[in-house]
């Protein structure tokens, strides 16, 4: 297996999600292994045909799955693990839909690079987020106190896609949440890594298209915009942030912006879903499985 420039001499290996994933993903997947010198593994969380994980497979990937959705964060985890056992020093987590160079990858482990020796040492470093074609990126707060380092500025969060991990952090701040099952694991992560003494970095140089959600959703009077996602999701998300407020590594600015912020999307959530009665007691439901510590895959997953 060949190997990257990291300053220990051991390679990033690149993980990716996928679930369901449509053709154009297939071929892009494809595309990927063949041009990726690194390790790659993939993670299978449904609906990858079997035929193309034999082809993966046999052009040097490593595809894993459980035989069913565990969804992000156990699927992540699994990718962390064999890249450790793999000897790989950092890993490049995607999912299905990211577009991004092995150059890009590049520019993320010299970015690594000149944070080591620094206070906090990096947990993570990843691209600045773009929104593609009629999407919202994600916004990722400035950490409050830590100057940033020419083009890597400290943030209290990113998102996992484009991220790369450092391995030896990874093994001491802890799994990625896998009762989440799929939102706010990467901001519950990033704040414990926080708190665990390392720091969550984005380097401005490099970007990366997001594609979260089928659209966007936007209220002028309010003056929010948010993701169109499916009801299961936007319930999940409202679920686990309900529930992270009880955690003690998630600041209080993040609850108190949390408080004010949440019950604004659920309305323009559900007055973009036409005021649906059924829509509505969903979301009151994932409201009260967070105060009750409910979590694991959530109602009315596909």
């Amino acid at each position: 297996m060949p190997t990257s420039s990291t300053p220990d001499s051991r390679p990033v290996a690149i993980g990716i999600t996928v679930f369901r994933p449509d053709a154009a993903q297939v071929a892009a997947l494809r595309a990927r292994v063949a041009a990726e010198t690194r390790r790659t593994i993939v993670f299978d969380n449904g609906g990858l045909p079997a035929e193309e994980a034999a082809h993966l497979t046999a052009r040097g990937a490593l595809v894993l799955s459980a035989g069913r959705n565990i969804g992000i964060g156990g699927a992540l985890d699994a990718i962390a693990q064999a890249a450790i056992a793999a000897g790989a020093a950092q890993v490049l987590l995607l999912d299905q839909d990211a577009a991004f160079s092995p150059d890009q990858v590049s520019a993320l482990e010299a970015a690594l690079a000149r944070l080591r020796g620094s206070s906090p040492p990096p947990a993570v470093v990843g691209p600045r987020p773009d929104a593609a074609p009629g999407r919202k990126a994600p916004d990722y707060p400035r950490r409050p106190k830590i100057p940033a380092a020419g083009s890597l500025v400290p943030v209290e969060f990113l998102a996992t896609s484009g991220s790369l991990v450092d391995l030896a952090a990874y093994a001491r701040i802890g799994p990625f949440r896998s009762d989440f099952f799929i939102d706010g694991v990467d901001l519950e992560w990033c704040f414990r890594a926080w708190a665990h003494g390392y720091g969550c970095w984005m380097e401005t140089g490099t970007a990366l298209p997001h594609r979260v959600g089928a659209g966007v959703i936007r209220s002028n009077l309010l003056g929010i915009e948010m993701p169109r996602q499916p009801l299961f999701r936007m319930a999940a998300y409202l679920r686990n942030s309900v529930y992270a407020w009880r955690l003690p590594h998630v600041p209080r600015r993040w609850r108190l912006r949390q408080a004010a912020y949440l019950p604004l999307q659920a309305l323009l959530f559900w007055a973009d879903a036409g005021y649906r009665p059924g829509v509505l007691a969903q979301l009151a439901g994932a409201v009260l499985d967070g105060l009750r510590g409910r979590l694991g895959p959530p109602r009315g997953l596909p």
